[in-house]
């Protein structure tokens, strides 16, 4: 079982993304000691969204034909309706979601972001939850949807909107320091 000390997370995120979705979790895990990586489709900064408008940019570390999954212990997909929108169209985005929901590692999605993790086929049978808007399609895909702050299914971890995000990185953390967790596969 790793310490959040020296665990390594991935963020997956493209153009879109909810500015706090992404900096929060980065910046209050890197805090506790984390390495945190990003990974896009590309190697080029990606650009945020910022309540109504485009914000800043983050540094992108990774091309997802670079991501090996051994070398990481946590998966966390930000939302924002651009970013999970654009990942869940991408082969190899959703294949890199599927890898990680097959291994056991922790995997956690806020607001829109569980959209890739019904890509993935990881929520069917499951409870969850998400932005309010997407309550059906996690229904429709089989979810046992929750309207709750922070809902976890065997180390998958979903959470509503940005007003959840220090209990989402708490449960990331928890989550990480229990291990590997048995589920069937996506």
């Amino acid at each position: 079982m790793p310490s959040i000390t020296s665990a390594r997370i991935l963020i997956l995120a493209t153009h879109g993304y909810e500015r706090s979705e992404l900096r929060v979790p980065l910046e209050q895990l890197t805090a506790k000691g984390a390495k945190v990586t990003i990974a896009s489709l590309e190697k080029a900064p990606i650009k945020s969204w910022d309540e109504d408008n485009w914000g800043d940019t983050a540094d992108v570390d990774l091309t997802l034909d670079e991501v090996q999954i051994d070398d990481f212990d946590a998966l966390v997909i930000p939302g924002g309706q651009i970013n999970p929108d654009l990942l869940r169209k991408e082969e190899k985005a959703v294949d890199l979601v599927k890898t990680f929901l097959n291994s056991g590692k922790t995997v956690a999605a806020v607001c829109h972001g569980p959209w890739l993790l019904i890509e993935a086929g990881g929520i069917k049978g499951r409870k969850a939850t998400s932005y309010s808007s997407i309550k059906t399609d996690m229904i429709n895909a089989g979810a046992v949807w929750r309207d709750e702050a922070v809902v976890t299914d065997q180390g998958i971890i979903t959470s509503r909107n940005p007003g959840d995000l220090d209990a989402f990185v708490a449960k990331i953390i928890e989550e990480i320091e229990e291990g590997r967790h048995e589920r069937r596969a996506a």
